[in-house]
């Protein structure tokens, strides 16, 4: 099988794009499907080494690029926490249609919690990986605080993230707000795998400890120690990404 540039169409109509990957020479031992972080796309060099070390692993990976970022069609500032969510049920179920349906979610940051979310929908899912996850989606309303007024005045603000502009509008802080992070947790009922640097200055590793503390076995952590929240050294992700290729095979 080779590795394939695809796209397909979220419940919005939209098209996304995205790449799926394929073990060499091998049928793949499961379908892993990767979440990338906020405002991030699935061309971050993290995640496409998380990616290879997957597929190294017998793992087939399709990761894409959510509504307005990347390649994919659709505004950014239109979409929120809640769209997150439905474009990885849609990217579930073009997998399920074309090839087999996932085994494992991946999320880094918020597509970590975005994850968590996800997994209610998608019913193949067995195991849950989540890399540097807030406990909570309103985590990320700390990287508004500069326009937290603007929005609420006007319902829109111009805010720059990672060194570019995005809008951010009233919905989207209002859609995050209103997400029970810690019942989903609990109500999971998945494996989950919770990764985390203690060195992580974007999340705090005490969202680590709260994820973990609100999951119900079976559950594993595992320390990213000197690791930075976007594992901008290769050795990090590639690390990131055998330890979930490991853990996962059990559930695959």
């Amino acid at each position: 099988m080779e590795n394939k540039k695809i796209a397909f169409t979220n419940s919005k109509g939209h098209t996304l794009s995205a790449q799926i990957e394929f073990p060499e020479n091998e049928t793949p031992k499961g379908y892993a499907l990767f979440a990338h972080c906020f405002t991030c796309n699935k061309n971050l060099t993290a995640v496409r080494n998380i990616g290879k070390a997957l597929t190294n692993n017998g793992i087939a990976v399709l990761r894409f690029d959510f509504t307005g970022l990347g390649e994919s069609e659709g505004v950014f500032e239109n979409t929120n926490f809640s769209s997150n969510v439905e474009d990885l049920v849609s990217a579930a179920q073009f997998l399920e249609q074309h090839y087999l349906s996932p085994d494992i979610l991946i999320g880094h940051s918020l597509g970590g919690a975005a994850v968590i979310f996800a997994s209610q929908y998608i019913p193949s899912i067995k195991a849950v990986a989540t890399i540097g996850a807030p406990s909570n989606p309103k985590h990320v309303s700390h990287l508004f605080k500069d326009g937290l007024d603007e929005i609420r005045e006007n319902g829109v603000a111009t805010l720059v993230i990672g060194g570019r502009e995005f809008n951010i509008q009233q919905q989207f802080l209002d859609d995050i707000n209103e997400k029970n992070m810690d019942k989903t947790i609990k109500e999971m009922n998945k494996a989950l795998l919770v990764m985390h640097s203690p060195q992580d200055t974007t999340v705090g590793i005490d969202n680590a400890a709260q994820i973990y503390q609100a999951a119900w076995h079976p559950k594993s952590f595992i320390s990213l120690d000197g690791a930075d929240h976007l594992l901008s050294k290769k050795e990090d992700s590639i690390y990131v990404g055998q330890m979930i290729a490991n853990w996962a095979t059990r559930y695959i």
